[in-house]
């Protein structure tokens, strides 16, 4: 079940916590999305994520479970913060288990890009000369 919210994740317990539910893992792969303090040719303070309450949950529900189908995965797991969050601090996790490891990247790289083009959450960069919506994604 994914999960938005504002608070910081573990990353080893999410991974450790999905990979004990299924004894038939064999592969973990997990994608971390992280504040990086530089982007387009300017110094970031800091991002602000705002996202369609009620839309953006059920979209990720649909995500998953369109992953599990998709890619014959074991399990996988979206967790997104919202609200404002500070450089080196996690964005986004995304995990994949499966039996065997190539499964588990494929799934995990189509979770993140699709997850970037399609679930209605807002990026807004706070950078040393303003605040700018980001609207493309990388």
């Amino acid at each position: 079940m994914p999960r938005l919210q504002r608070e910081n994740f573990d990353v080893g317990k999410e991974i450790c916590a999905l990979t004990s539910k299924n004894q038939r893992t064999g592969a973990a792969v997990s994608f971390l999305g992280v504040v990086r303090d530089f982007s387009r040719g300017e110094d970031i303070e800091k991002l602000d994520f705002e996202h369609y309450p009620g839309m953006a949950e059920k979209q990720l529900e649909m995500l998953e479970t369109k992953a599990m189908e998709k890619f014959d995965i074991l399990d996988c797991l979206i967790i997104h913060r919202t609200g404002v969050i500070t450089v080196n601090e996690n964005i986004v996790l995304i995990i994949a288990i499966s039996m065997h490891r190539r499964v588990a990247f494929r799934a995990c790289e189509w979770m993140i890009n699709t997850l970037k083009k399609n679930i209605p959450i807002w990026k807004k960069e706070f950078s040393t000369t303003g605040k700018y919506w980001v609207e493309d994604h990388p």
